[in-house]
């Protein structure tokens, strides 16, 4: 028993201070930039290409402020912007879809690349899928003229402070709430192990992860993003991918998915306080997530080594795994 706490704690601090080590100074760099107004001027450049998927122009702060910081804060730069800006349904639900896709790419993408995925193949993926599917739901909704009803806030947060001192408080509180989900989730996943449900679960979901082209030592992993969110997930995969227990193909299939697919239940909830609809930020981001997992693992599958190690996989190291 001693010997079992004894590795859990080696676990607990392997998978907390390798993602700590990423994530903050990610959480600085954003800080910093925030603070020189990058993302206001990144929200320019995006101003046309919001566009394409039928948004006003406006709406591209919400989405620079997305992909740089969280949703969270996206979602309190939506509320200023809504009421200078309505939107339909179907717009909000074009939008809730993007920033559930592409949101937080500095630390997240990181988190990919410790993993073994390339950084710019995880940015490719994550910024290209957003707005692919936000175009598909753009048509989509425009074609059947389906929700294009006025949207309605269901929720508004309080005010928030944006001196140095609040946010280096919150950002202290945030990893800390990330230490005690790390802790209890390793916990977790060993009695799981341990009472032989890690092998039920794999072999339930063997179809449709064979179907995806992920191997069975990445399920439960694949699971533990998809619920909660890639940074767990992903700061998994990272220990198991350096311990040689997970194929670099299941890696980036694995990672890929989380890209496209993760956290479905938190962040599909705080979308639907926008006003978006379940069948854009939820349902369709399921069928497009599978969708191009599916089509990407074939591809993979039948291109050269050369090729992956080249744009898919992070190091040599890791394609040996």
């Amino acid at each position: 028993m001693n010997a079992w706490f004894k590795e859990l704690l080696q676990e607990i601090y392997q998978v907390s201070s390798t993602l700590f080590k990423i994530m903050i100074p990610a959480l600085l760099l954003v800080k910093m930039l925030q603070e020189l107004g990058g993302v206001e001027i990144i929200a320019r450049w995006l101003g046309p290409v919001m566009t394409l998927v039928g948004l006003p122009e406006s709406m591209a702060l919400v989405w620079a402020t997305t992909l740089f910081t969280n949703i969270y804060t996206g979602m309190v730069i939506f509320f200023d912007q809504a009421p200078l800006q309505p939107l339909s349904v179907a717009q909000v639900t074009v939008l809730g879809s993007m920033m559930l896709i592409a949101h937080t790419l500095p630390i997240e993408a990181r988190i990919a690349q410790k993993a073994g995925v390339r950084i710019g193949f995880t940015l490719l993926v994550r910024l290209f899928g957003a707005l692919l599917l936000g175009f598909i739901l753009y048509r989509l909704y425009g074609w059947g003229d389906w929700l294009q009803q006025p949207s309605e806030l269901f929720w508004k947060p309080d005010p928030v402070e944006n001196d140095l001192f609040s946010w280096f408080i919150a950002q202290c509180k945030s990893l800390g709430v990330i230490l005690l989900i790390i802790s209890l989730l390793l916990t977790t996943l060993k009695l799981l192990r341990l009472l032989g449900i890690e092998r039920l679960l794999q072999r339930l979901l063997r179809p449709l992860l064979r179907m995806l082209g992920i191997g069975p030592a990445a399920t439960t992993i694949t699971l533990v993003g998809f619920s909660l969110g890639l940074a767990f997930g992903g700061g998994l995969l990272i220990k198991e991918a350096r311990a040689g227990h997970v194929p670099y193909r299941d890696v980036i299939t694995a990672m890929t998915l989380l890209a496209l697919c993760h956290s479905v239940i938190e962040d599909t909830l705080l979308i639907l306080l926008l006003g978006a609809d379940l069948s854009g930020i939820f349902w369709m981001r399921l069928i497009f997530g599978f969708a191009a997992v599916a089509l990407l693992s074939r591809l993979s599958t039948s291109s050269s080594e050369r090729f992956q190690q080249k744009y898919l996989i992070h190091s040599l190291q890791m394609a040996k795994s």
